[in-house]
């Protein structure tokens, strides 16, 4: 974490991480933990912009096929790259039935770019989704290494 964010920024982008978590199921609540403005891309590749086209896009699901599902979500780097602005990557997946922890075919790697607005209160501006795939990861970094500038 950089030295421009406070303790109190860190603690707000933190609640607001969990908040946003907690309010999977709920259309509404989970709406509201975005910007007007928001962007969202699915790990599929789908694209959402604005919280009511968010909320729309999930309202299906919400009522739907995840009914009752949770979100496991946990953050593994928080930054602030600038004031008023976090970037956290985190890791996460849709729980379903019992399971309390996700298959490693389920995680995928989000990336959340959090904004403080002129109230204060901080909500999600950007968030990008993207399912892990740790074999592809494996390939890709041993190209790198072999082709890229340090394996020539």
């Amino acid at each position: 974490m950089s030295t421009i964010a406070t303790t109190t920024d860190a603690a707000a982008v933190r609640a607001l991480f969990e908040a946003n978590s907690r309010a999977w199921g709920d259309t509404e609540a989970f709406a509201r933990t975005f910007t007007e403005d928001a962007d969202y891309v699915t790990f599929f590749g789908g694209r959402m912009t604005g919280r009511h086209a968010i909320a729309e896009g999930h309202r299906g699901l919400f009522e739907g096929v995840l009914k009752g599902s949770r979100l496991y979500a946990e953050i593994e780097d928080l930054a602030f790259p600038a004031p008023g602005i976090a970037l956290v990557h985190s890791r996460g997946a849709v729980l379903k039935g019992k399971r309390t922890r996700p298959s490693a075919r389920a995680l995928s790697v989000q990336t959340y770019v959090m904004t403080r607005g002129a109230d204060g209160r901080w909500l999600i501006r950007a968030f990008q989704n993207t399912r892990h795939r740790p074999r592809v990861e494996a390939f890709s970094n041993w190209l790198a290494d072999r082709f890229g500038p340090r394996g020539r």
